[in-house]
């Protein structure tokens, strides 16, 4: 296994486990393999305080369920938070309810659930996806489920917004000035024109040097491999048989 190319995925654990911090509070929701994978493999390496609360992890049940972590997250406990979408846009909006017109959909989708409540009330919210497409990451979202930020200044119950997005292609970063979303890094093997051939806005990239960055170091890789995947097969069984076999 330690042979073995490096997944897609693999790379995007590596890149989420690098945005946790040491002492954090950090909490995952319902099918959110990678984001859990990551919070694993920060806590055995650099960031072994971090407190998780995985949603499913059979050794770390929420007495409450759901109930419970929306109760931590009002009362601003909840240091980093995970959510996706169908549809991102530049300004961190998440699409999580239909394609097109709302009342006339060509695809309906069960909705956003806490996303809204979440995004707001957490420290920090780091978005995640399996696809980097025009499709999904568009200049507007068809329906807003949940916002990166206050566009017309802090709401009293927001704590925190969008800090980073993470694709198999690359590491994006919320700009607060800008108020947007930029490239921040890409992986290796990728190029910035594809990045940005396969998103649908701008992403800031003229004049920068935009570096390519592998977030998986030997070490790193190993301890994946070895105690985070086989905690991966507790939590996860079906991801971890996809991306490390039977």
């Amino acid at each position: 296994m330690e042979n073995k190319p490096v997944h897609p995925s693999e790379r995007m654990i590596g890149a989420i486990a690098r945005l946790l911090k040491n002492g954090e509070c950090v909490a995952t929701g319902t099918l959110s393999p990678i984001p859990a994978a990551g919070c694993f493999l920060a806590k055995y390496t650099h960031a072994p305080d971090l407190e998780l609360l995985i949603y499913g992890d059979p050794e770390n049940r929420l007495s409450e369920g759901f109930h419970e972590l929306f109760g931590l997250a009002q009362q601003g406990k909840i240091d980093v938070f995970f959510l996706s979408g169908i549809q991102i846009d530049q300004r961190g909006n998440i699409n999580l309810s239909v394609l097109g017109d709302y009342r006339q959909p060509r695809l309906r989708l069960p909705g956003g659930a806490g996303s809204s409540m979440l995004y707001a009330m957490s420290g920090r919210t780091i978005l995640f996806t399996n696809n980097h497409t025009r499709k999904l990451f568009v200049p507007k979202v068809d329906f807003i489920n949940a916002t990166g930020f206050d566009d017309t200044g802090m709401t009293p119950w927001r704590r925190g917004g969008l800090s980073h997005v993470v694709t198999p292609l690359c590491v994006m970063a919320f700009d607060r000035s800008r108020k947007q979303i930029i490239l921040d890094y890409v992986f290796p093997g990728i190029t910035v024109d594809k990045v940005a051939e396969n998103t649908g806005f701008d992403l800031v990239v003229e004049g920068r040097d935009v570096p390519t960055l592998d977030p998986l170091s030997t070490d790193d890789l190993a301890i994946l491999r070895g105690p985070v995947q086989a905690k991966m097969r507790q939590t996860y069984p079906l991801f971890a048989r996809t991306i490390w076999g039977g």
